[in-house]
């Protein structure tokens, strides 16, 4: 699969100016080489990127460890808060990815039955104001 290097470029460079990091700083925080984090900022070396480079780079970017991963595969980057997977034999991360995804069903379900008591609320009232109009118009002197 191709990855897009121009969208982790930008990625990259949108990120440093939120967090008004320096390229030094990212390289501190990263571990990583100074032409590695600059090709990858720049996208001046279009290659094949160790999983383990872009994970140092994310983390030093304060974002999930998978996210710059995500952004070259053209994949909505995880939430910081959601649990990484370290390797195919991580059972317990990938327990912790479904409980993690089972709540954010959860947690839409209940938006889903809030957002339906709401409409049954309003259906209830509107039949209410209906039957006051045709009430209305059944009375003599009206």
């Amino acid at each position: 699969m191709t990855k897009d290097w121009a969208a982790v470029a930008e990625a990259i460079k949108q990120r440093m100016d939120e967090l008004g990091r320096k390229q030094e700083e990212v390289i501190k925080l990263s571990s990583l080489a100074k032409k590695t984090v600059s090709e990858l900022q720049h996208n001046t070396d279009q290659r094949r990127r160790s999983p383990r480079t872009l994970e140092d780079l994310s983390v030093a970017l304060d974002w999930h460890p998978k996210h710059l991963a995500a952004v070259a595969e053209g994949r909505t980057p995880p939430q910081l808060e959601e649990p990484v997977v370290r390797s195919d034999d991580d059972i317990p991360g990938r327990l912790d990815v479904i409980e993690y995804r089972l709540d954010q069903i959860i947690d839409r379900l209940d938006k889903a039955d809030s957002t339906e008591d709401r409409f049954d609320g309003l259906v209830a009232e509107i039949r209410t104001v209906v039957q006051e109009v045709i009430s209305g118009r059944d009375q003599p002197g009206r």
